[in-house]
C-alpha cells in the first residue's frame, strides 16, 4: 500500500462528518492521513481576543501552512478576499442556525431585537447569520452585534445574563433546546470550504470523497453516530449530561457546485452589510480555488 497523504484540518464543530470519516477509515480509503489542529478547532469554541485576522481559525492562513477548513459562505468569500486563502467552489454544507434568549427575557419577536446586542464571532457564521435573519424586520442600522467570540463563547454569555440574545450553531442550538432557552428566529444557511492557496486539487477531491461517504453513513444510520457529538461539545460545558442520542445530525454535506446565482447573493450581502472591507480581491476566479 502506498503511503496516505498526510493533511492538516480544522473541523468546525457543527457536524459530524470528520469524526465519522476517522473512525470508519474513510479517510484511509482515500488515502488520506489528517492531523486535526486542535488549537484552532478548541480555539474556535472560546472567546477571541483581537479583531479579524486574530482569530484562532485565521492562523493557519496568515502562516501560509497547509490546512483544510470551513466557515460559512459569506465568511469564506470575505477570507479568501482579505488574503487568507481560498474557498472551494466544488462542495458546500446546509447547516443551521437560531437566535437564542433566556427563557425569562421580554424579547420575543425578531422586532424585539431592535438595538438588541445579538452575541456574535466576529466575522464568522453566528456574525453573518444575524443581518441574514434580521434585515427582513429591522433596518440594518437598528442590528446591532456583541462580538464575544466562539461556540461556547457565546452560549455562556447568554447563560450568564452577559448579553440578552445570542447567535448559535449546532450543536449549541441542541444544548440551548436542552437547557429551556427560548428561540426567537431560525433557519438554514451554507458553508464553503476555506483552503490554502496551495492545496491539491486531488487531495481536496479525496477529502470530499470521504465527507460525502460520512453523509451516507448518516443516512443509513444517524443513532450509530449521535455519541460522536461529544467531540463537538465546548470543554466548558462537557461535564453536563447531554442527551446527545436525542440530538440530529447537525450540518449536512454536499458534494456538488455551490450554485453560481447562490454566490452572487453571498458578495451582494457581505457589501449591502458592510463586511467586506476587509477584501481586496472580489473577483471569484481569483477568490476560488476550483477542482474542475
Amino acid at each position: 500500500m502506498s503511503a496516505l497523504t498526510k493533511i492538516r484540518i480544522f473541523p468546525t464543530g457543527m457536524r459530524l462528518h470528520e469524526w465519522i470519516a476517522f473512525e470508519e477509515g474513510y479517510f484511509r480509503e482515500q488515502g488520506l492521513d489528517p492531523d486535526v489542529l486542535w488549537d484552532v478547532y478548541l480555539g474556535q469554541m472560546k472567546a477571541w481576543t483581537g479583531g479579524y485576522k486574530a482569530r484562532p481559525q485565521d492562523q493557519p492562513f496568515l502562516e501560509g501552512t497547509q490546512a483544510i477548513g470551513n466557515a460559512c459562505a459569506w465568511g469564506s468569500v470575505c477570507n479568501a478576499g482579505a488574503g487568507m486563502g481560498k474557498f472551494v467552489p466544488d462542495a458546500y454544507g446546509v447547516a443551521r442556525h437560531a437566535i437564542y434568549v433566556r427563557p425569562e427575557s421580554g424579547l420575543r419577536r425578531p422586532e424585539d431585537l431592535r438595538g438588541v446586542p445579538v452575541a456574535v464571532g466576529l466575522m464568522a457564521g453566528s456574525h453573518y447569520n444575524v443581518p441574514y435573519r434580521l434585515e427582513s424586520y429591522l433596518p440594518l442600522e437598528a442590528i446591532k452585534i456583541a462580538p464575544v467570540g466562539g461556540f461556547g463563547r457565546r452560549l455562556e454569555a447568554l447563560l450568564n445574563g452577559e448579553v440578552e440574545a445570542a447567535s448559535l450553531l449546532d450543536p449549541q442550538i441542541y444544548m440551548a433546546e436542552e437547557l429551556g432557552l427560548r428561540k426567537i428566529l431560525d433557519g438554514e444557511f451554507n458553508t464553503l470550504w476555506w483552503v490554502d492557496a496551495g492545496s491539491e486539487r486531488d487531495v481536496l477531491r479525496r477529502y470530499f470523497t470521504a465527507l460525502a461517504r460520512a453523509d451516507e453513513a448518516i443516512e443509513r444510520d444517524l443513532a450509530r453516530y449521535l455519541p460522536l457529538w461529544t467531540k463537538c461539545i465546548p470543554p466548558e460545558f462537557a461535564d453536563r449530561p447531554w442527551r446527545v442520542d436525542r440530538w440530529g445530525a447537525g450540518e449536512r454535506f454536499v458534494f456538488a457546485p455551490y450554485p453560481g446565482e447562490k454566490l452572487e447573493e453571498v458578495m451582494a450581502a457581505i457589501h449591502r452589510w458592510g463586511m467586506g472591507r476587509e477584501m481586496h480581491v472580489t473577483e471569484f476566479d481569483r477568490l476560488a480555488l476550483s477542482l474542475a
